[in-house]
Parts: structure tokens; sequence; C-alpha cells
């Protein structure tokens, strides 16, 4: 099986010697892949690299097959993100803010956007303006902008950032459906470790700009009661390794 996502020693270090270290990590076709770290871990900037919006000074991202770097169109073409905050116009109602996303797409017909808006509960609140949305129901509209052209794989950074209870929850639902009813690839972001136990199938945890563990959820927890404590587990292994060098 050919990997959906595939990152090769992905490295890009900022101007204050932050950055991201020879990142390397693998999402397959139906994982839902928790990329999880805590903020300034380095995510986004992997996140931003693998989508063309920002520059690698290292290594590879591809997606579908496709080299991000030399083949954007194509290795984008199967993919709907949602990079950070959703925007949105605030002035303007939830659909047409889809119809505007919508013409950079050809043949998105207005049953796809009755589709999305259903898909993402917000069909009964589609004409009152965004202004007016709570932030899960803008995360919700985010959500629903990325799946217009009907994505294979969805790149969600941190959605469920900021969200009360109840919005974390029908987030973590709407992926859920889609990943099983739609079979779409995910890749999703957060440093809420459990949300990624309740959703992911597989995880890659970054710490400090580098990927210091990938696997199944399974495989991570192995002798621990919970992914918190594996995740604790293994960057008390990084810092005895980064002791004793």
């Amino acid at each position: 099986m050919n990997p959906v996502v595939e990152i090769k020693q992905l490295t890009k270090i900022f101007k204050n010697l932050r950055g991201i270290h020879n990142v390397q990590m693998t999402v397959q076709q139906g994982d839902i892949y928790g990329f999880f770290g805590p903020n300034g871990a380095g995510k986004t900037t992997v996140m931003k690299i693998m989508t063309g919006l920002s520059k690698a000074q290292q290594g590879e991202a591809k997606l579908f097959g496709y080299n991000v770097t030399t083949h954007y169109e194509q290795a984008m073409a199967k993919v709907g993100v949602l990079i950070e905050t959703a925007e949105a116009y605030t002035y303007m109602s939830g659909r047409r803010n889809l119809e505007l996303v919508a013409r950079f797409y050809p043949g998105i017909s207005k049953q796809r956007i009755d589709e999305v808006l259903d898909i993402v509960d917000l069909t009964p609140f589609q004409h009152e303006k965004v202004a007016g949305y709570s932030l899960g129901m803008k995360q919700r509209l985010g959500l629903a902008s990325a799946m217009l052209s009907k994505p294979e794989l969805l790149i969600l950074d941190e959605p469920t950032n900021g969200l009360d209870i109840e919005g974390m929850v029908h987030i973590r639902e709407i992926i859920l459906r889609l990943a099983r009813e739609e079979r779409i690839t995910f890749l999703i972001s957060s440093h809420l470790i459990h949300e990624m136990e309740l959703m992911c199938n597989r995880m890659g945890i970054i710490h400090q700009g580098r990927l210091i563990r990938e696997g199944l959820v399974s495989e991570l927890m192995q002798g621990t009661e919970s992914l918190e404590q594996a995740y604790l587990r293994e960057i008390e292994g990084v810092r005895r390794l980064a002791a004793h060098a």
C-alpha cells in the first residue's frame, strides 16, 4: 500500500534556532493519524510545509506520491486543509462563505454545498451571519470549506483548540463519521492528548522539533493505562538520552 503522506528528513530552522529537525513520518490510507506535541513543538511548521504554505530547508514532503515542491497541483488535488484558525467573512452568511470558496474548485454544485452543511450540522444556521457563530460553529464551517472538493485526505491543525467540551465532542464525532462513512484519511495535529486517544488509530509524537516516536496508538500505550502516561514515558526516555549524550 502506498502511503498517502510521506515525509522524509524535513528540516526548517528559524532565526531563533527553533524549528523542525529531520522529521520523518508516514500516513497510510484510512488512518486517523494524530500528530501530537506541546505548543511550539513544530506541528504547524510541518503541516505548512506539506501543504505548500512554507518551504523546507531540507527534505521532502509527498502527498499521494507527488512531491509538494515540484508537483504542487497533483499533490494537493485530493487534499482538504484547515491550518490554524478557520477564516471566514463574518459579515456574510455561512452558506455565502462556502459559495465563495466553491469558486476555487471546478464543478462544485449547490447540492455539494448542501451536503457539507449537513455533514457539519450547520444547515439550520446556513443563512445566519458568521459574526453570530460560536467558535465551534466557525470551526465546523472551516471543516465544511475543506471538504467541498470531496478530498481523500483532510489535514487539520488543532481543530478542537479553544472549544468547550460540547464543541470538541461535536468535531470528534464528525471526524470519526467521515473516516467511517466517507473513507477519508485524516492527519490531525493537537496538543490535547485525550482527544488523540479517543480519535486516532496511529500517532506521531513531536518534541522540540523532532519526531521521537510513531506507531499505532495501541502499541504506544502498551504497558500503560493511558496515552498520557505513554507520552510522559517517551519524553522521559528522550531526556535520559540527552543527559547521557
